[in-house]
């Protein structure tokens, strides 16, 4: 057996995170500029590429892959790769495939994703205001985006909402979204706005702080803490005392993770970063194309990128 990926702080890596590409059909306006340059195609990794590596982090331990983008479900041919992987959660190697979406296409693609083995789909929504909707994803409707959590829904795949907070924008809906999801069964996920760049004008009066989400779910509907779901978990959670579901916050301003952090990100250009939040990548991909590097050896590659982590 492969000896675990294990970084100088002992934190053994076992989730990657996987953007197949840079592209979305939304424009979200704390996210992209209106004018974004895409990646050419050559720069990508391609689906084999994807497989390789995807396979090669599966072999050093990595029970969890999460599809993200861009908006995954626009890259071509996107289900071929997801019926790849499930190869791995067929052989028990891998124990999760969990996709990150937008929910313009989920209402397209939910049967077939629930068919290569998606067990858990991720949805950003930060307002069930139609204008606001508008405003903020500059292209999405709303509509669009429930008709789609409906259909994984009934696809059989759990759904958690995931909801970025900004003081001032849609701080104030945070009851609403509550209401809405608790009534249907889909956990909400609220994130303190993150400084991601120089797209979206971060500024820190525009964080609401963590324990004011709680307080303000909590004087509409009583809330208890809930224990994590598994080691590492990002997102703090709370229960419904009345038993109608939960919330969780990922308090990533206010209340760093990086203690037992057990995560690893791959762009779509195949950089490999050892922090969800760092700019500082390795090129896996110049890596996997050189015509000496066995696949015994990207692994090798791999294994000393997360040894030398700090």
């Amino acid at each position: 057996m492969t000896a675990p990926l294990i970084d100088p702080f002992a934190r053994t890596i076992d989730y990657l995170r996987v953007s197949v590409t840079d592209r979305c059909d939304f424009r979200c306006v704390y996210c992209m500029s209106e004018n974004m340059q895409f990646l050419p195609k050559k720069d990508l990794l391609s689906l084999e590429e994807l497989d390789r590596l995807c396979t090669a982090f599966i072999g050093l331990g990595v029970q969890k892959l999460r599809i993200t983008g861009g908006e995954p479900l626009v890259r071509r041919d996107i289900l071929k790769f997801f019926h790849a992987m499930s190869r791995h959660l067929e052989a028990g190697s891998l124990k999760e495939l969990t996709l990150t979406t937008n929910g313009s296409q989920l209402e397209r693609f939910a049967a077939d994703l629930a068919a290569a083995g998606v067990r858990r789909i991720n949805v950003s929504l930060d307002t069930l205001d139609e204008q606001k909707f508008a405003d903020i994803t500059r292209w999405g409707r709303v509509p669009q985006v429930l008709r789609g959590i409906d259909a994984a829904a009934a696809a059989g795949i759990p759904v958690k909402v995931n909801c970025v907070v900004q003081r001032g924008v849609n701080d104030h809906e945070i009851p609403d979204l509550c209401a809405y999801f608790r009534e249907r069964g889909h956990p909400l996920r609220f994130i303190e706005f993150m400084d991601v760049g120089n797209t979206n004008h971060w500024t820190g009066d525009r964080v609401l702080p963590a324990r004011e989400i709680v307080g303000l779910v909590h004087a509409h509907w009583p809330l208890e803490a809930a224990g994590p779901a598994y080691r590492g978990e990002v997102a703090t959670r709370y229960r419904y005392r009345d038993g109608r579901g939960e919330i969780g916050i990922i308090s990533s301003v206010t209340e760093p993770f990086c203690r037992d952090c057990h995560r690893a990100r791959l762009s779509a250009d195949g950089k490999l970063y050892t922090c969800l939040f760092t700019s500082l990548g390795w090129d896996v991909l110049g890596a996997a194309r050189s015509t000496r590097m066995t696949d015994a050896g990207l692994e090798g590659f791999i294994r000393r990128i997360w040894r030398g982590r700090v």
